[in-house]
């Protein structure tokens, strides 16, 4: 807590990012959009969408592209990106049931990221690979393996998996990446290709590694000189040993007798080095068509924040502070100020350091050009994409300026996977 003469100094607050993306319509556009709009309320600005989606196959050298469903949570969003460009091609599913629910809805050629380890949840999926629907688990154990095939046997259909590669690098004293696959050497690799070879009701048709120290990792965050320059060498030295264990991986899948339909990797913010890797056939992103206020702190990339939520202003305790009602979403993650919601409009606005954001109420300071009055709208970008739909059952779709529709969020149509 920051004090002063004995009392807590109010006056304190969270500046905005120097390098934060803001949108292009004023304060008063947006609170004109929205006029008479019961708050707290979610919104996507389709025309940024639009102009993330031209960005992210432009970035991807028109590559296949996989969306990152966790990182949009809307199936009405999902279907609009699929038919914006033929080089979106399946999905990235963070959960079994949700891919279910997916497959239900009628998409198809969907990758569950994670191990699914329910075998209710497991049959269902079979039922859907029995109708004829094109659905790849993930696995990195023989548990993984041994469990799959004895559920796909009793439902009598052959399930395609995939093995999850473990992408990190070790140097002295870091682990630079994230602890998640279990397969992080060739022994490893092997030992689980041997178990899918003795099993008759699983088939291997894909290869996932997910390069999160170089996708998932900030290397622009203002204030942080050094530690910038530190992530973006050791992100240099990464790329070439990530390159290098994908095509050994990949290499050893094929001497071992193994056709592959997928070979995954990439992120949003990995998708320039991603797409130099020769033995790749797909890249996945998520976050990038949304752009989340963390995906400003990177130095290779810009995209447009499509994406955001406002609050109500119903208090106003003191000349430069104003209270919102709501406004407590905080990002999923290590615990860090770039976790928390950015206001963005009115410009100006600030969280205070010993608040942040609120269970049921967020102060703010604010001493900018536009007049405040209680049950005025403060706008707010989430740090995180998807998890923006897990507080709201519906977004506004905004285009030029006015609503052209509301649509449900997974929230909105009875939905939370995990």
């Amino acid at each position: 807590m920051i004090v002063e003469t004995g009392r807590i100094d109010i006056r304190k607050s969270i500046p905005c990012e120097k390098n934060t993306v803001v949108p292009r319509l004023s304060y008063t556009n947006y609170k004109k959009i929205f006029k008479g709009k019961k708050y707290p309320l979610a919104f996507v600005n389709m025309g940024l969408l639009d102009e993330n989606i031209t960005q992210i196959v432009k970035r991807s050298k028109e590559f296949p592209i996989r969306i990152a469903s966790k990182s949009i949570r809307c199936s009405h969003i999902l279907e609009y990106i699929f038919k914006s460009d033929k080089h979106f091609r399946g999905i990235m599913s963070f959960s079994g049931t949700e891919a279910i629910f997916l497959s239900k809805k009628g998409f198809d050629d969907i990758l569950v990221a994670y191990p699914v380890i329910n075998e209710e949840e497991i049959s269902e999926l079979c039922a859907e690979i029995k109708r004829g629907k094109y659905i790849n688990l993930m696995v990195d154990k023989l548990d993984h393996i041994h469990l799959l095939s004895k559920i796909a046997k009793q439902n009598q259909v052959v399930v395609p998996i995939s093995v999850d590669i473990d992408m990190s690098v070790d140097f002295p004293g870091l682990h630079f990446g994230v602890w998640r696959s279990s397969i992080r050497k060739p022994t490893n690799l092997r030992s689980v290709l041997e178990g899918i070879k003795r099993m008759d009701y699983v088939k291997l048709e894909g290869i996932m590694g997910y390069e999160a120290q170089i996708a998932g990792v900030t290397d622009k965050v203002r204030g942080k000189w050094l530690m910038n320059n530190i992530v973006r060498s050791l992100k240099k030295f990464s790329i070439n040993k990530i390159a290098s264990k994908r095509r050994k991986s990949v290499n050893l899948i094929k001497n071992m007798g193994f056709d592959l339909r997928i070979v995954n990797g990439g992120g949003t913010g990995s998708l320039e080095s991603t797409i130099k890797e020769d033995v790749i056939t797909e890249v996945t992103v998520g976050s990038g068509f949304f752009n989340s206020h963390l995906f400003d702190n990177y130095s290779r990339f810009r995209h447009e924040p499509a994406a955001g939520f406002a609050c109500a202003i119903n208090r106003h305790p003191s000349k430069h502070i104003y209270t919102c009602s709501g406004g407590g979403y905080v990002a999923s993650g290590a615990t860090e100020p770039l976790k928390l919601p950015l206001p963005i409009l009115p410009q100006g606005a600030k969280l205070l350091k010993n608040e942040g954001a609120g269970e049921v109420q967020t102060p703010f300071t604010y001493r900018g050009k536009d007049k405040l009055n209680i049950g005025d709208p403060v706008f707010f970008r989430h740090s995180k994409a998807g998890e923006l739909c897990e507080r709201f059952n519906s977004l506004y779709l905004i285009r030029d300026g006015k609503i052209e529709d509301t649509v449900p969020t997974y929230r909105g149509e009875g939905m939370c996977f995990l």
